[in-house]
């Protein structure tokens, strides 16, 4: 072999070798990184101060292709004031176990901080309907399920009747949604009615101020159905919600393609409240049913969340 020959030979290893490195490099790149599994939502926040930006585990591989059996990727939409981490560092595990395409975001907050979800509420529908067209083009699904706590399981429906979500999601799952707003148990509609106060709490978040009771928001949201064909409904509530109050707030007018579910209900002895019901494990049973009805299984009535690897 001749020195010409094998400088080529050479360079063009060299130059395969580094297509190769940056064809790995990019493909890693997709692939967010992501927090541990959490037992529940007080570690997750914890966790997730010093790293407000990092996916749930299980969440965001931007390579990931829908199965046959799932064939619709899953979109977690985050409550008032929580980040994706805080709020789904378990739940969306267990989705990525079962063979979901599994994805979430911040949106409505200063990026990178830990609060989210604060800014108004047509202002999050619409960064969610941004981020959700991102991961039907890169999983080249038809259509997303969405599964959202709290504000997370209300604003959705602003993206379905505002912003073309109808046609893109098949799916949407509330647990303790804020669907006809709070009263705080009457807290929160005082204090609205005093002057300035509406201001001030609106400075520091806009988004509590639309999920009062009869705000102008809830008002044009719910007006003219509560829902729309195509779309299946599910709403998993806890009695002890101590945010959505009354609790009953949080359920959707009966229709066909609705279904509200009582947590108590299925298990009697589970007393999760509104900010432990993403962790709870009969909630979670609920989740699934809700994404795969044609496999639904009760939920077993546990008191002590299951280990999620």
């Amino acid at each position: 072999m001749g020195l010409r020959t094998r400088r080529w030979l050479v360079a063009g290893m060299a130059v395969t070798a580094a297509l190769v490195l940056g064809a790995t490099t990019a493909q890693a790149a997709v692939k967010e990184p992501t927090g541990p599994v959490q037992p529940n939502i007080l570690t997750a926040a914890v966790y997730s101060l010093g790293a407000p930006t990092i996916a749930p585990p299980g969440t965001n591989d931007w390579n990931c292709k829908p199965s046959a059996k799932h064939p619709n990727p899953v979109l977690l939409s985050n409550g008032t004031t929580a980040n994706a981490y805080e709020n789904w560092a378990n739940l969306s595990q267990k989705l990525a176990n079962a063979g979901y395409c599994v994805f979430a975001g911040n949106f409505g907050g200063t990026p990178g901080t830990f609060l989210q979800t604060v800014g108004p509420i047509a202002d999050t529908a619409k960064a969610l309907a941004a981020f959700g067209d991102k991961i039907l083009d890169a999983t080249g699904a038809a259509k997303l399920d969405v599964v959202g706590h709290s504000q997370g399981g209300m604003n959705i429906r602003c993206w379905i009747k505002y912003l073309g979500g109808a046609d893109k999601i098949s799916r949407l799952v509330g647990l303790s949604p804020s669907n006809h707003g709070t009263d705080l148990f009457g807290l929160l509609s005082t204090l609205e009615m005093i002057p300035g106060v509406p201001a001030v709490l609106g400075s520091v978040c806009q988004s509590c101020n639309e999920q009062a009771v009869g705000s102008a928001f809830l008002t044009d949201l719910n007006a003219g159905g509560e829902t729309v064909p195509g779309i299946d409904y599910t709403v998993i509530q806890t009695r002890y919600d101590d945010v959505v109050t009354p609790y009953t707030s949080a359920y959707l007018k009966a229709a066909p393609n609705v279904k509200n579910i009582l947590l108590q209900n299925v298990c009697g002895l589970d007393f999760t409240d509104h900010l432990g019901i993403t962790y709870d494990p009969v909630a979670q049973g609920l989740v699934l049913n809700a994404l795969d009805p044609a496999h639904a299984k009760t939920p077993p009535c546990l008191l002590v969340p299951p280990v999620i690897s």
